[in-house]
């Protein structure tokens, strides 16, 4: 058996100087069990306060909760390792794949010693998976050398993929094709190293010939697995320097550490720098020497910190009893809509029933379950439709930053399967797998899709059933599924003609009715030229240019971030309110005015309104009434509520809808007008046939004659023309009738 003492692997840190190796096999072993030892101490003895005021025996309790739980790990904080002994702390920054198993080991002693009496059945100590937490600052991908190998490091970036967990032995058994000898529990190392099998058997039978090369296979029933995943790190953002790509990093993670964080997280690592043979490409293989030697590097993780700062995913951890007491008392304070709303995008100024409606939005309603099993949303779509530089685009950042998911898109970056889902091929399977877009990624959150108009027709009519029923199902390629998307949409857009065009009314809005009526508010922005405002704008901006490093602290009654972000997790966690009856009463009341309003305007103006009203509008308003009562940590939205969410409405959705049609233009508001403008269309008609010219200076001449309003007759000539049925000829003196 002397062969396999040595199986042939070596660690990446036989390299270093005066480990383990370096020592006579004796020494070595006996300062084994001293760090060990100490290691042990350290879990035992390490407290956590002072002698006056009690101290608690932070890992020994840890270890004892965590085991009865059934979770067989603990959390060491480096820091706490070093106060108690510098070197063992040094030894496993230096050499972590000699005295991270030391620890774990001397983890598992303690654990006997503190779980004792077990219960019958459990008798067998578990092992213990010892994770890693530094306060330590972190060093980019970039950083990353070979000097660094075999050393334990701490890396940030986001997580980009992660494959499905699967199963890796630690312990294998082989047996021998030969003469059936079977050797039991060989240990494999740990990570991506894999294991060489040996060469030879050497059971020296003498009647016996020998057995052949190679004879050993792994008898697959009899080997200890662990779960393992491999995940990609991306480095993040920020830390890319201009006009580079962001670097990848493979890494790996076994047992507990499996499953802990999803693709998108911005995360810490912990982990030792390790390397792997490079599998050989098809290419490579006719050159046997050229790729000896080199390694691929990859990093073993020993622990994960998801961070909740920043973009993305939010803090919706526990949140504890003293800072859910400071959120109720937030939640009490009389002025919580109005400070909450002002929190919105502190720098941009003025538009407040908009910051209101994002607030709102925030927030969302609650979400219903019927007892025949349908669902009614309770996000709010909100889509913003206005001038270029009213700050539309801003908002919308802020609110990706601040929502507990947000992901932001633009529209015209982004197709129907990159926001919906899409079928794609593995590339190590060949089958087929499905990646969610940005809908279902944002799933609990909020999308942001930027420059909505400019989306093509069919990529916009994928967000129809997302929004309105929050899935999306999809039948491709032998898929056939259906994916949660429960998230609010906020999208911003310019109307047809770049800017609001007064004058055309209906015609600035370019969208169909299915997907107008799905969104709960539509905000019309217009850039109004109003002298005072433009003051106070001005003074705005150059106050937010003049001090923007300076202006850290905000204004009185502003919610900072972060605990802005708590709060609207908590809120919808914790909250999901209905209306009373009363204020239901009410709302069916204001309902069937609303609708009688459109459709008075829609006799009037002789046209269907663009933005319809219809009973999703009802909906929308009930849904508003419970995210402000949601606000305020209401279990009802009484009347209150639904008075200020038929304001919002008001404001929003049905001024809107009003906009169209010519209220407004030039005094073309009465009956009269309306029939005196078709009088002259038909006599136009009639005046000339289709495929005929007439000089358009004669044609206003005739009307004039005829007493009609010079201004009436151009209005009807650019009516026309929007339709296609007259065109300018000849430096646009002359009129051609084309249908």
């Amino acid at each position: 058996m002397s062969g396999f003492d040595d199986p042939g692997v070596y660690y990446s840190d036989s390299f270093g100087v005066g480990g383990g190796e370096g020592l006579g096999g004796d020494e070595g072993g006996q300062k084994r069990t001293q760090v060990k030892k100490r290691f042990r101490e350290f879990l035992r003895q390490f407290r956590v306060g002072t002698d006056r005021t009690g101290f608690t025996y932070k890992y020994r309790d840890d270890l004892k909760r965590r085991y009865t739980l059934g979770e067989y790990w603990v959390e060491v904080e480096m820091e706490d390792l070093a106060s108690f002994d510098e070197d063992l702390s040094d030894g496993l920054y230096k050499l972590p794949t000699e005295n991270l198993p030391l620890l774990e080991e001397a983890a598992k002693e303690v654990a006997d010693e503190v779980t004792r009496p077990r219960p019958v059945g459990e008798e067998v100590v578990q092992d213990i998976q010892v994770m890693l937490k530094s306060d330590s600052h972190p060093a980019s991908i970039r950083n990353l050398k070979s000097e660094q190998v075999a050393r334990l490091v701490k890396v940030p970036g986001i997580i980009i993929s992660a494959t499905p967990v699967r199963a890796k032995a630690t312990r294998v058994c082989l047996q021998c094709r030969g003469c059936r000898n079977v050797i039991n529990n060989i240990p494999l190392p740990p990570g991506l190293q894999g294991y060489a099998l040996p060469r030879k058997c050497n059971t020296e039978d003498a009647g016996r010939m020998k057995c052949p090369v190679d004879p050993y296979f792994i008898i697959p029933d009899r080997c200890v697995c662990v779960d393992f995943q491999t995940l990609r790190l991306q480095e993040s953002p920020d830390a890319v320097p201009h006009g580079e790509m962001p670097r990848h990093l493979q890494l790996y993670c076994d047992r507990y550490l499996c499953d802990r964080v999803v693709p998108g997280n911005r995360v810490t690592i912990m982990g030792i720098y390790s390397i792997k043979k490079m599998a050989f490409t098809k290419a490579k293989s006719r050159d046997k020497g050229a790729g000896v030697g080199i390694r691929a590097s990859y990093l073993r993780v020993v622990g994960i910190q998801v961070d909740t700062e920043g973009a993305g995913r939010g803090a919706t951890g526990t949140v504890s009893p003293q800072r859910e007491e400071e959120l109720r008392e937030l939640a009490a304070s009389p002025n919580i809509y109005a400070s909450l709303s002002s929190s919105v995008a502190p720098s941009i100024y003025g538009s407040e029933d908009l910051k209101k409606a994002i607030t709102c939005l925030l927030f969302g309603g609650s979400r219903k379950r019927l007892p025949d099993g349908l669902t009614r949303r309770g996000d709010i779509n909100l889509l913003m439709l206005g001038d270029p530089g009213t700050a539309k685009s801003q908002l919308l950042k802020f609110v990706e930053r601040c929502s507990p998911i947000g992901v932001y898109t633009s529209g015209k970056g982004s197709s129907a399967a990159g926001l919906t889902a899409s079928v794609l091929r593995d590339p190590n399977t060949r089958g087929f797998i499905m990646e969610g877009g940005a809908m279902v990624l944002a799933d609990g959150g909020v999308v942001c899709i930027d420059e909505f108009d400019k989306m093509r027709e069919d990529d916009r009519v994928a967000i129809h059933e997302a929004m309105e029923q929050q899935t999306i199902s999809i039948a491709k390629a032998g898929i056939t599924t259906t994916l949660n998307s429960r998230c609010s949409v906020l999208a911003a857009a310019n109307s047809v003609f770049g800017r609001w065009d007064d004058t055309k009314g209906e015609d600035n809005i370019d969208f169909m009715p299915t997907i107008l009526s799905r969104f709960d508010m539509i905000f019309i922005i217009k850039d109004q030229h109003d002298q005072q405002r433009d003051m106070t704008l001005a003074r705005h901006v150059m106050n937010v240019h003049l001090s923007a490093h300076t202006q850290t602290e905000g204004v009185e009654g502003e919610i900072p971030l972060a605990t802005y972000k708590q709060y609207i997790a908590y809120a919808k966690t914790k909250c999901g309110p209905r209306l009373s009856a009363a204020a239901a009463e009410k709302l069916k009341n204001r309902y069937v005015v609303m609708r009688n309003g459109a459709r008075e305007h829609e006799r009037e103006s002789d046209k269907k309104a663009s933005i319809p009203i219809t009973v999703r509008q009802l909906e929308a308003v009930v849904r508003i009434a419970e995210s402000l009562a949601k606000m305020k940590l209401q279990a009802v939205a009484g009347e209150e509520e639904v008075d200020e969410a038929l304001r919002l409405f008001q404001v929003s959705t049905l001024d809107a809808a009003l906009s169209g049609s010519l209220s407004g233009v030039e005094g073309f508001t009465t009956q009269e007008d309306q029939e005196m403008i078709s009088r002259i269309e038909k006599q136009l008609k009639r005046r000339f046939a289709i495929g005929s010219q007439v000089s358009e200076h004669s044609i206003i001449q005739d009307f004039t004659k005829q007493k009609y309003p010079e201004h009436a007759i151009y209005k009807v000539l650019h009516l026309m023309m929007r339709r296609g049925e007259l065109q300018h000829r000849m430096q646009r003196k002359v009129l051609y009738r084309v249908k």
